[in-house]
C-alpha cells in the first residue's frame, strides 16, 4: 500500500528562528510515516549539505521545516532543481505566503477581508512615522515581523508610548515591520488540503489562550490554552469562513496543504484573514492534526495524505534528468 512512495526524506530542523518547533513537527511526522511502513528517513538541512540531500536519492520529501530556508520558497527551489517531489506549495506560493505584507496585498486584490495595515522600514522609520501609526490604525494594534512565524517577532501596542519599544523588538527580525489593525474577537484557524478546485477546508479550530495571549509558550508548551474543534459557530458562518479560507489559499496559488488564520470580529461576526502558513506545525499541540482528527482523519493518515500530494511545481522536459 505504501511501497510506491519509495525512499522518503523528512526535512526538519533547519536554520530559522522556528527550529525548535520544526524539530518537534518533523519527529512526529517521521514516526507517523514509519508506523505506516514507509521507508522514511530524517534530514536536517542545518546539519547536512545540499550535496548530501542530492546524494540521498530521495523519491520524495515531506517538508516539516518552518520559517525561513524551509517555508519561504528557497528550499522548494532547490528541490525543483534536484527533481525531488515535495509536500506543500511551490516556489512562488511558498515565498508569497511567507511574506505577510505581500499576502495581504494579494488578498486585497481578490477582495478578501484583512485588517488595515501600514508597512514601516526597520532601519529608516522616523519617530514621527511611528507616532502616526496609532492615529491611522487605532489602538491597540499589532506589530509583526512579516517573514517570521510561530508568534516570533510580534508585539501588541496598547499606547503611543509602546510604539518605539514594540517596533525595535520586531525590527530585529526583518527589514520591514508590519503594523496591523487589532481585531478584537475570536481567534480561528482553518486547515486546507488539496489544490485548485479540489482544495477543501477541514473543521475550524477556535483558540482560547489565557488572557487572550496566544504567544510562543501558550502555542506550543502550555496546557492552559483551550482549543474548540469544530469551533462553536452556526452552520452559515462556518461555511462562510471555510469558503474564505479556500479562496485565500487559492488566491496565493497554494497547494498540498496549509493553514489559514482568522480573527472573527466580536461586534458583528465579520471574519478577517490574518496570514497563511504553508508548512504548518505538526506537533502535539498543533492545529492541523487537531482539525483532521475532528474530521475522522488520524495523525498518521494525515501525514500519508500530505505525502501523497508531493509533486514538483515546474514541468520537466522529456530529456531532463535529476542531479
Amino acid at each position: 500500500m505504501t511501497q510506491h512512495f519509495g525512499k522518503v526524506g523528512v526535512l526538519f530542523g533547519g536554520r530559522s528562528a522556528e527550529r525548535e518547533v520544526s524539530l518537534m513537527s518533523g519527529s512526529g511526522v517521521l514516526k507517523a510515516l514509519q508506523s505506516k511502513g514507509i521507508d522514511a528517513h530524517p534530514f536536517d538541512p542545518a546539519e547536512r549539505s545540499l550535496a548530501a540531500l542530492a546524494a540521498e536519492k530521495f523519491d520524495r520529501v515531506f517538508i516539516a521545516l518552518h520559517g525561513r530556508y524551509g517555508e519561504d520558497g528557497t528550499l522548494q527551489g532547490v528541490l525543483e532543481q534536484l527533481g525531488i517531489p515535495y509536500t506543500g506549495s511551490g516556489v512562488m506560493a511558498s515565498s508569497i505566503g511567507m511574506d505577510k505584507v505581500m499576502t495581504k496585498r494579494i488578498w486585497l486584490s481578490h477582495s478578501l477581508p484583512t485588517p488595515r495595515f501600514v508597512v514601516l522600514d526597520s532601519k529608516e522609520a522616523t519617530a514621527e512615522e511611528l507616532r502616526a501609526v496609532p492615529d491611522e490604525l487605532g489602538l491597540p494594534l499589532m506589530l509583526k515581523a512579516p517573514h517570521e512565524g510561530s508568534t516570533i517577532g510580534i508585539s501588541k501596542v496598547t499606547g503611543y508610548s509602546e510604539m518605539k519599544e514594540g517596533f525595535t523588538h520586531c525590527a530585529k527580525y526583518d527589514d520591514v515591520v508590519l503594523a496591523e489593525e487589532f481585531i478584537t474577537g475570536r481567534e480561528l484557524t482553518v486547515p486546507v488540503l488539496g489544490a485548485g478546485r479540489t482544495a477543501r477546508a477541514l473543521p475550524i479550530v477556535e483558540i482560547r489562550a489565557p488572557q487572550g495571549n496566544y504567544d510562543y509558550q501558550n502555542k506550543y508548551f502550555s496546557d492552559d490554552t483551550q482549543y474548540l474543534c469544530p469551533a462553536p459557530l452556526d452552520d452559515g458562518l462556518t461555511k462562510r469562513i471555510q469558503s474564505l479560507a479556500v479562496r485565500a489559499y487559492n488566491a496565493l496559488g497554494s497547494s498540498g496543504w496549509a493553514r489559514v488564520d482568522f480573527m472573527l470580529r466580536a461586534t458583528d461576526n465579520e471574519p478577517f484573514l490574518l496570514e497563511i502558513n504553508t508548512s504548518p506545525g505538526m506537533t502535539g499541540h498543533s492545529l492541523v492534526p487537531m482539525s483532521a482528527k475532528a474530521a475522522g482523519v488520524s495523525y498518521e493518515d494525515l501525514c500519508v495524505e500530505i505525502l501523497r500530494s508531493a509533486d514538483l511545481d515546474l514541468a520537466q522536459s522529456e530529456n531532463w534528468k535529476p542531479v
